[in-house]
């Protein structure tokens, strides 16, 4: 094919979560979230209060310099870029009678600098981070009284921001809730001394908060656009025998149970056997069952990596992916940090989605973490040569464009990180996905400055290129407007 391009609409950008960029932690009436007490990770030791020096203490300063960062984004032509809002910068303690307008008027300047290079915000609601007080003084999502904190969250920010944000997302990766409670819900307890009966408890009520929400974004606006987010990673059965094949379907639905009850309203009957089968006892009442008819319009999701499952014990060796362990795939590499690469994949898992829901799709994290080299080409410009993370990036959405021929709606691509933030599985700087580095180190030292990878130029030729830049033979080998 000689045309091979990607649709004129197409949504291009990035997306970035506020407790990983933007620092300002507890400045300008902000309080103090659970990310915060999470200095070292999602995990490490859960500590409260925070300590007195952490990485997202002051991440890479985004609160500081998002104008900055922002005509970079406009320089590689992002038409989107997917921002979460720092619940505990609008209600400190998020049980407060009134927001802070210290906090919503930081979100106003910063949609109103993306609009001023006509880049489009995409809202996450929840990003991993909740208000510290909703986790200490009433047990994070575990207690039915957050959902109504979270509803005047929501109203509040519909309320504020519909006329400047189309597309909305309720909660990050909710799924992820399941392996790490603390940095999905809240619940300050180690994840095996959690009873099934409290987690599920927690995600009920999670999507009950989100299926309100989307009422709410919808009442205030019929045209927004308001979509649930799941972490995304097919399950492949390790080998064809059957037990491994209903093993894999088993992990899968850990998955799209949460997008099941978001596209269509309701709990799958797959659940209610599992909860029978696990003496799992949530209470959902009737007014619960009726929120939840409050359906999404579009799914989005993250892709990393996919897994592999079997019912086979000796083989059943785990190894730590994003957040959530599973079996490697003996037929893929994988990154410095042990996730594993698989291109195909991704498109994998948007025929997946799409066959199930028929509903518009949105990649709305994808990227490669590496340790990335600053140094100075011939001509004394400052440059990194990440050419593996071209490779990466192209191979992904080769794939993405082969999901678009087969019939998928898919109505976009925030790559994760597009500039180097705090990584959330460890909290580091040594591990960076952006576009553009960021001269701190994990040490907490550097000057914060900013530079252009080579993937920069390379990401800005795509889009211009609305995709043809990625069936070109030749090798991307501008590192900066010198050569």
């Amino acid at each position: 094919m000689l045309n091979q391009q990607f649709p004129k609409n197409f949504l291009w950008g990035g997306a970035l979560a506020a407790n990983q960029c933007e620092g300002a932690a507890l400045e300008d009436g902000k309080g103090w979230s659970t990310a915060d007490a999470l200095p070292y990770g999602v995990f490490g030791e859960i500590m409260i209060p925070p300590p007195n020096d952490y990485l997202k203490k002051e991440a890479i300063d985004f609160y500081h310099r998002y104008k900055e960062d922002v005509k970079l984004f406009a320089e590689m032509g992002f038409k989107i870029l997917r921002i979460s809002i720092s619940w505990a910068r609008i209600f400190p303690n998020g049980d407060d009678l009134e927001p802070n307008e210290h906090g919503l008027k930081f979100y106003d300047d910063l949609l109103d600098e993306l609009a001023n290079y006509d880049i489009e915000a995409m809202i996450t609601l929840s990003h991993y981070e909740m208000p510290l007080h909703l986790a200490t003084e009433y047990g994070g999502w575990s207690n039915r009284e957050i959902i109504k904190h979270f509803e005047k969250y929501a109203e509040v920010l519909f309320d504020r921001y519909a006329k400047k944000v189309k597309y909305w997302l309720t909660f990050n990766e909710i799924n992820m809730v399941l392996h790490a409670p603390f940095n999905g819900a809240g619940i300050i307890e180690k994840p095996e001394n959690i009873s099934k009966t409290e987690l599920y408890q927690a995600v009920h009520h999670q999507l009950v908060a989100s299926a309100s929400a989307t009422e709410i974004g919808h009442r205030i606006d019929p045209s927004l656009k308001i979509g649930c987010m799941i972490a995304g990673g097919p399950m492949y059965p390790l080998t064809p025998h059957p037990n491994d094949m209903m093993e894999a379907l088993q992990k899968d639905r850990e998955t799209f149970f949460f997008a099941d009850v978001h596209a269509r309203g309701k709990y799958p009957n797959y659940m209610v056997r599992y909860f029978l089968e696990n003496d799992i006892a949530v209470e959902i009442t009737e007014e619960d069952k009726t929120t939840l008819k409050n359906t999404v319009d579009f799914i989005s999701f993250s892709y990393y990596m996919s897994y592999c499952a079997t019912a086979d014990e000796e083989l059943n060796i785990q190894a730590r992916g994003n957040i959530m362990s599973a079996v490697k795939n003996p037929y893929l590499d994988e990154s410095e940090w042990g996730w594993q690469i698989d291109p195909q994949g991704l498109r994998y898992m948007l025929n997946l989605l799409y066959d199930r829901y028929q509903l518009p799709l949105f990649i709305v994290e994808n990227g490669l973490g590496a340790v990335d080299t600053l140094r100075e080409d011939e001509h004394g410009e400052k440059i990194v040569d990440d050419q593996y993370r071209i490779d990466y990036l192209r191979e992904h959405l080769k794939q993405v464009y082969e999901a678009l021929e087969d019939g998928v709606d898919l109505l976009g691509y925030t790559s994760w990180g597009p500039i180097d933030i705090v990584s959330n599985s460890v909290c580091e700087m040594k591990k960076r996905y952006g576009f553009i580095y960021v001269d701190k180190h994990n040490d907490g030292s550097g000057t914060l400055d900013r530079y252009k990878k080579k993937s920069f130029y390379w990401y800005k030729a795509v889009i211009e290129s609305d995709g043809k830049k990625l069936f070109e033979t030749e090798k991307v080998d501008t590192a900066s407007p010198a050569t």
